[in-house]
């Protein structure tokens, strides 16, 4: 075994480990909010949507990957190779719409009360809940023609097909067919990617402007640097910057890969380890940020308001 796949093994284990830990972690922290009765904010809803997606990423990438890197190649029938991609490919597509509507949501959030974006505060909620569940119906929708096409490895009969990964097969497409095929594909994916990079552009200005507006003042009695909003819009900015990040990344190996007849299994496999990298690192940078613990939470009780501030 050479080196470079022994660090691949290893780089796949890690992802699956730490990336299902840190994301049961969160699902544990809003579990236990749940039955101690606490109403959570808006965002933190969207959030547990994105944690789903970051499941289905994991378990359908991850735990597959992790089980080939380390021997076993034919483990799934044809049922398991379209079932796991086709979960993979709806947690996707989740996960790049509920980071979108996050951050349009605390884009409309923050905006000056005297904007244009002053009744659509009140509204947003109701109208970014039911766009998230078209999320998903829309996901399930785009993605279905996966699992006609993915079969499993020890199906392939002739050298037409072409290997997309160690333990599934999809046939190999006419160059036209492919780039329709991809076009269709992308049309979401581009739509969610423009208004995320929109809103996170706005919230960078609402937060230029203040700065600059809190030069002129010498001594205040708030700052909002430190209020929740402030530490929140941070966040998501930085869970925003990941995702393009890495989703960026992923499609260039995508796009790579596509233009390769028989890809090599290196390839293949960093383009996976890319693929599961925001799943891994999106719940730790929650975690660091929020400093999220059931002490250090600010939550409404139904009988009580109680607030608890961040550390």
């Amino acid at each position: 075994m050479e080196f470079s796949e022994i660090v691949i093994h290893v780089i796949f284990l890690s992802q699956t480990v730490v990336g299902t830990l840190s994301n049961s972690f969160l699902v544990y922290h809003y579990v236990m909010l749940y039955f101690m009765e606490c109403k959570l904010k808006f965002t933190d809803w969207i959030l547990q949507h994105l944690l789903v997606a970051n499941f289905l990423t994991l378990l359908c990438k991850g735990v597959p990957h992790t089980l080939s890197a380390f021997g076993l190649k034919d483990f799934l029938n044809d049922i398991g190779c379209k079932l796991i991609f086709y979960l993979h490919r709806i947690g996707r597509g989740v996960s790049i719409s509920s980071t979108c509507f996050l951050s349009v949501f605390q884009a409309i959030t923050i905006s000056p009360k005297a904007s244009k974006w002053t009744q659509l505060k009140v509204k947003s909620p109701r109208h970014i809940a039911s766009c998230v569940y078209m999320s998903w119906i829309l996901s399930f929708i785009v993605n279905i023609g996966f699992p006609m096409e993915i079969t499993a490895r020890q199906n392939i009969r002739n050298i037409t097909y072409l290997m997309v990964l160690e333990y599934c097969s999809a046939p190999h497409k006419d160059k036209v067919i492919y780039i329709l095929h991809a076009i269709f594909l992308s049309i979401p994916d581009v739509f969610f990617m423009l208004l995320m990079i929109w809103s996170s552009s706005y919230m960078v200005f609402i937060l230029y402007k203040h700065k600059q507006r809190m030069k002129h003042i010498h001594k205040s009695n708030f700052s909002f640097r430190s209020s929740p909003e402030f530490r929140a819009t941070k966040t998501i900015l930085l869970l925003v910057s990941t995702f393009v990040f890495f989703y960026t990344v992923s499609c260039v190996f995508q796009v790579n890969m596509s233009l390769v007849k028989n890809p090599t299994s290196l390839r293949v496999n960093m383009a996976s380890v890319v693929s599961a990298g925001f799943p891994t690192v999106g719940p730790i940078l929650m975690i660091h940020c929020y400093s999220v613990n059931l002490h250090s939470v600010s939550f409404v009780r139904k009988q009580n308001i109680i607030t608890i501030s961040y550390q």
